[in-house]
């Protein structure tokens, strides 16, 4: 058996070893506890701290055309259109692209003479007030109302006029133009001149 000391000295060891042991124990239990409390929190922070790729759609317009893969796309949506059916033109653009018909007449009777005008306001034989800015004429026979087409063969200018009057009676003339009339065929500066005139009929 040994000493008393020896014996002193082993069980104070012993005890130190046992309570170092369970100190021991105690800290791992605590750390394990701590890092089990800690790892979602760290997590979280670990991801929130990745950056992370930009969205390439999050910061494009609406209606960006590259989000149609290259395709082409009308500013408006097109109206629905029925299968069969051909849209009605616009009546003012169809009115508008027509060209106007020109009267179309023949001739029922011709023949040459002198014409002059007159610009005075009268009474006209057909009752109506004379108008010289009107393109009428005075005639002795044709009847009221009828369309005659007077050339001036000094510069091959025509006109058409209705005839409302009755005259001229000087000798050689057939018409008395109205003064707009007499104007259209360059004649108003020597007043009478020789004229191929051609009674019209509609066709």
């Amino acid at each position: 058996m040994g000493s008393p000391v020896r014996r002193l000295l082993r069980v104070r060891l012993r005890t130190i070893l046992i309570v170092s042991g369970a100190a021991v124990a105690v800290l791992a239990v605590g750390a394990f506890a701590l890092a089990g409390a800690d790892g979602p929190a760290e997590s979280a922070r670990a991801a929130q701290s990745t950056p992370q790729a930009p969205d390439p759609l999050a910061d494009r317009p609406d209606g960006d055309p590259r989000a149609s893969r290259g395709k082409p796309r009308s500013p408006e949506p097109s109206p629905s259109k029925t299968p069969g059916k051909k849209p009605k033109p616009d009546a003012t653009a169809a009115q508008v692209a027509k060209p106007a018909k020109k009267k179309q007449y023949k001739v029922v009777k011709s023949g040459s003479c002198q014409a002059s005008y007159y610009s005075e306001g009268q009474m006209t034989a057909s009752g109506q007030p004379f108008d010289p800015s009107e393109l009428t004429a005075a005639h002795k026979t044709l009847p009221m109302g009828s369309k005659v087409r007077v050339t001036n063969k000094n510069n091959g200018r025509s006109v058409i006029v209705r005839i409302n009057d009755r005259g001229p009676y000087a000798g050689g003339r057939c018409l008395d133009l109205s003064r707009a009339a007499m104007e259209k065929v360059g004649g108003t500066g020597s007043g009478i001149i020789p004229v191929r005139y051609e009674v019209l009929s509609r066709r």
